[in-house]
């Protein structure tokens, strides 16, 4: 009796947390950290700048072909650091800094980069008492090492490009001995280090040489009920870095608020900690889901970028000598000849590990994304499917209730490719299993969706019921593969099925294990149409600190606060793997996380969480997805219609209407929230949906080349204006409207009532043609656009060439073989180009086999041609060029196909009034070369 009190006091518990989490509205801020509240980070922020107690021993330097080393020693406690300076391949440097003997190894990320990077040459060019001088080869660059104090400083010619602790702030909180016990940590060893004898006088002093005392936090930690034991002591770090004419500076998401980052003087830091935010607020720094410790700076000059790779609790400080000026301010200081040079100063500052930072010198944007791909991986190729329309709410009841959604999308003509179940489908949210009663026949559901070429996500969380009789908790629990408690027994607390284990996800053994469930044979009534969302996987605890796991839970020697941001990334990369072995190898995956870090893009999908049916809400979804992707991830989106309450007509149909031309495309919402299919709504609102979903599908073509070239490239999808115009200052705040890769511009409506927006159309000599109405508009201006609830402005530049496919079918497997029509928008000079990328649209082989057409189009001297860019890629297709549009056109006198040393006429229509000219069945297979010939 008493084990099943227990028990219904458990579920109780869980119904209380449940009851909460629905019925409140707005995110509770007291169950999160403020920086005062954070003791590293309250401590780390009282040092004063400019009394760095750092110097560098030049007598120490050591230099090979790959790296230099130098000795550092805090003045105050007689602390030795190991400094080093690394110049890697593609312009890029690294700096790492460690304790020089440690009391025991200090933790390093692991599996975020995706090898070790390659490195350059060092060279000296000069050496004094004051410093060292390096070459880092490219255009002058020079590598400044002072001494006292420790700076270090990266030039070129006369121009410092960046600087660090040029304000002193460097600090780092050693490894030592408690005053108050004589027991060694574990695993410790004396340390036998350069200062011996000062060592037990100085092992209470912190970073300014004052005793730890009483000082809240060093040793342990309490924040509301919870308490934090520290059995390594303060083990924080920061290094401050100052950006020479720099204003602008973006990503270090995830954060709602807006693109450009904002000074924190003043306020707290922007937080790097995921965490599981329920509805969270917008215009703040405070942490959400996931974290990408990475920052770009920009100027009309140069693109930077800083990457602090630490996944414990981070904080990122930013001030500007500009800021709080005023627009007149800064004409003022230019009128009277201000000789100050905007900066901008950053300050990172984590809770352990050691200092890894790699500083990507760009100098163009794309170069910046193309060294950071070189260091974390590029985005994953999704499958075609994944990058159409996905229907989702928690939950969709039963069998039934999924073929019923199903028949209505059918019912009303609308595409989508995606049904997901939320925890609700699982066998009492155990999760790789099925409701007994819902969804008795799950092979069944699914057949019934493969046979229309469609497609279903389950929800597969990382915490497993406690539950002897269930198979994965038993499996994880005989294989001792559960994340432990500071004192060695399973980790457990409270999420969605009650009292929880968390897996392991750090231990190789642990992720194979559970990519290993995937196989049909083991997670039953799974089949090759059925994908995966891990939620919650920051990891979310209901009843830990700050609604996840406590910091000294233990993973192996490991202590969660080391690991914490990457618990997510090892989750969706074990589930990835999951799906790529089921399959042989042959499949390509589809997983969406929730949580996130730097190379997360390597496994999937990301969406922004927790939001709400709110104006600001659909608003904010822009400027976060446009942060992820300057930071790696380009499969983003935002629950369409908001995840909390109920959005009125009107949002919800400008809320699929800016998704549709985000990359991530999934209408989601809350148990409690009433049912929204698009078709509930009246017949005008489900055809201003099915519009713009319709639209959604006939431009995969283009979507898909996309996420080919952030694959092979790492350039981001969906992008800020100044990524493509990076001299032109206007863009730089610019975040209410964003490209699609260079050629299409998007505006959304996010105001309610809006009856016009401004939009703003970069590049001087450039024109821009509304896609739907194919008028012309200048470059370089900005536009008022009078809107209907009809509306959605998009246009495409002029100098583009986009594919599409207008013949939208119910999913965008059914339109596999269908027709192309080629938009081409011609530029002032007559010239355009774009490209065609075709495959199977699901397997590996474009990689494995070289499957794949690439194909430039390109449009000049009146002739339009297309020639092939992989002459061994090997693959056919049975889809041809239905119709060409060209925008901007002059009527010819005739048009002609030249193929296979053959001319053919062709029939074509021009509309004078919109100088548009409609070439009709031109006939060329997709794959072949040819050339139009406009005479």
């Amino acid at each position: 009796m008493a084990v099943i009190s227990i028990e219904r006091m458990g579920l109780l518990s869980v119904f209380c947390v449940c009851l909460f989490f629905s019925s409140a509205f707005a995110v509770d801020r007291g169950n999160f950290k403020t920086c005062d509240q954070s003791s590293f980070c309250k401590r780390q922020r009282a040092l004063k700048p400019g009394q760095s107690p750092y110097r560098a021993l030049l007598e120490t330097l050591e230099l090979s072909d790959s790296r230099l080393t130098l000795q550092l020693i805090n003045d105050n406690n007689k602390v030795h650091l190991l400094l080093e300076l690394y110049r890697l391949q593609g312009n890029m440097t690294r700096v790492k800094i460690n304790e020089l003997k440690p009391l025991k190894p200090r933790f390093e990320v692991p599996d975020v980069l995706i090898a070790e990077p390659p490195t350059e040459p060092l060279s000296v060019l000069s050496k004094d008492d004051n410093g060292i001088v390096l070459s880092l080869g490219a255009e002058s660059q020079r590598l400044i090492v002072s001494a006292r104090p420790f700076r270090l400083d990266i030039m070129e010619g006369p121009e410092v490009l960046l600087s660090l602790n040029s304000r002193g702030l460097l600090a780092f909180e050693h490894l030592h001995l408690r005053k108050d016990t004589q027991a060694q940590p574990d695993g410790a060893e004396v340390k036998e280090s350069v200062d011996g004898d000062q060592q037990q006088d100085e092992v209470e002093k912190d970073e300014d040489g004052e005793g730890d005392k009483e000082q809240d936090g060093l040793w342990e930690e309490t924040f509301k009920s919870h308490t934090d034991t520290k059995p390594n002591g303060p083990t924080s770090i920061s290094l401050d870095f100052s950006l020479p004419g720099v204003e602008h500076v973006y990503g270090i998401p995830e954060h709602a608020d807006d693109l450009k980052l904002k000074t924190t003087d003043g306020g707290d830091p922007y937080r790097l900690y995921n965490l599981d935010v329920f509805q969270y607020e917008l215009y703040n720094p405070m942490a959400l889901y996931g974290s990408i410790p990475v920052m770009l700076a920009h100027n009309t000059q140069r693109t930077m970028g800083i990457f602090w790779l630490n996944a414990a609790e981070t904080w990122v400080d930013i001030s500007s000598n500009t800021a709080g000026k005023t627009v007149f301010g800064k004409m003022l200081d230019f009128v009277q000849g201000s000789s100050e040079k905007p900066q901008t100063d950053i300050r990172w500052i984590s809770e352990s590990g050691i200092i890894d930072v790699f500083i990507m010198l760009g100098p163009k944007p794309s170069d910046v994304f193309s060294q950071y791909a070189s260091l974390t991986g590029t985005q994953s190729f999704p499958p075609l499917a994944s990058l159409g329309y996905h229907q989702c709410r928690w939950n969709y009841n039963d069998q039934e209730d999924v073929k019923s959604v199903d028949q209505g999308f059918d019912q009303h003509d609308i595409p989508y490719d995606f049904i997901w179940l939320d925890i609700e489908h699982a066998d009492g949210k155990r999760y790789f299993t099925w409701d007994p009663h819902k969804f008795s026949q799950p092979k069944e559901m699914l057949q019934g969706l493969m046979d229309k070429r469609r497609k279903m996500v389950a929800i597969v969380d990382p915490h497993i019921k406690v539950d002897s009789g269930y198979k994965i908790h038993s499996e994880i629990t005989s294989k001792d593969f559960y994340v432990k408690n500071k004192d060695g027994r399973n980790y457990e607390g409270w999420c969605w099925p009650g009292n929880s284990g968390y897996p392991d996800f750090t231990i190789p053994e642990m992720r194979a294990w559970w990519a290993s469930m995937f196989a049909y044979d083991q997670y039953e009534g799974s089949m090759e149409n059925l994908f995966t969302w891990n939620d919650m996987n920051e990891p979310s605890v209901f009843n830990g600190p700050e609604v996840t796991m406590h910091k000294d839970a233990l993973h192996g020697k490991w202590e969660h606060r080391e690991i914490h941001n990457i618990y997510g990334l090892y989750v969706q990369m074990a589930t990835a793997e999951g799906q790529i072995q089921r399959s042989g190898g042959v499949e390509r995956p589809f997983v969406l996380t929730r949580a996130f870090f730097a190379g997360s893009q390597r496994f999937g999908a990301v969406w922004t969480g927790d939001n709400a049916a709110e104006w600001g809400h659909l608003k904010i979804s822009i400027p976060m997805c446009l942060s992820l992707g300057l930071v790696g991830v380009s499969f983003c989106g935002a629950d369409i219609g908001g995840f909390f309450k109920n959005p009125s007509t009107e949002l919800l149909v400008r809320w699929y209407q800016t998704g549709a031309y985000q990359p991530f495309f999934r209408a989601h919402a809350h148990l409690d929230t009433t049912r929204r299919e698009p078709w509930l709504f009246g017949p005008e609102n489900t055809a201003l949906i099915r519009e713009v979903i319709r639209q959604r599908y006939a431009l995969l073509p283009y979507w898909y080349q996309l996420f080919f070239q952030a694959y092979r490239t790492g350039m981001p999808v969906m992008r800020p204006l100044w990524v493509d115009y990076p001299k032109d200052t206007v863009t730089f705040t610019i975040d209410d409207e964003f490209l699609i890769g260079s050629d299409l511009l998007v505006h959304p409506i996010t105001e309610e009532g809006s009856r016009g927006v401004t939009a703003y159309l970069p590049g001087a000599g450039e024109v821009w043609y509304d896609v739907h109405t194919f008028q012309k508009h200048n470059g370089a201006q900005n536009l008022y656009i009078p809107v209907t609830l009809s509306s959605i402005p998009v246009f495409q530049r002029g100098g583009s060439i986009i594919p599409r496919k207008d013949r939208v079918r119910r999913s965008s497997a059914c339109m596999e073989n269908d027709p192309y029509t080629l938009y081409v928008a011609l530029s002032p000079k007559k010239f355009a180009r774009g490209k065609l990328y075709i495959d199977d649209g699901h397997s590996f082989n474009y990689d494995t086999k070289k499957e794949f057409i690439h194909r430039s189009l390109t449009f000049a001297n009146n002739a339009l041609t297309s020639s092939n860019l992989c002459p061994d890629c090997n693959f056919l297709t049975s889809s041809w060029i239905e119709k060409v549009l060209i925008l901007g056109a002059s009527k010819p006198s005739k048009v002609v196909l030249k193929m296979d040393g053959k001319e053919t006429p062709v029939d074509f229509e021009f509309d004078s009034s919109m100088s548009v000219l409609t070439l009709r069945k031109p006939g060329m297979n997709a794959g072949d070369d040819w050339t139009l010939l406009l005479q």
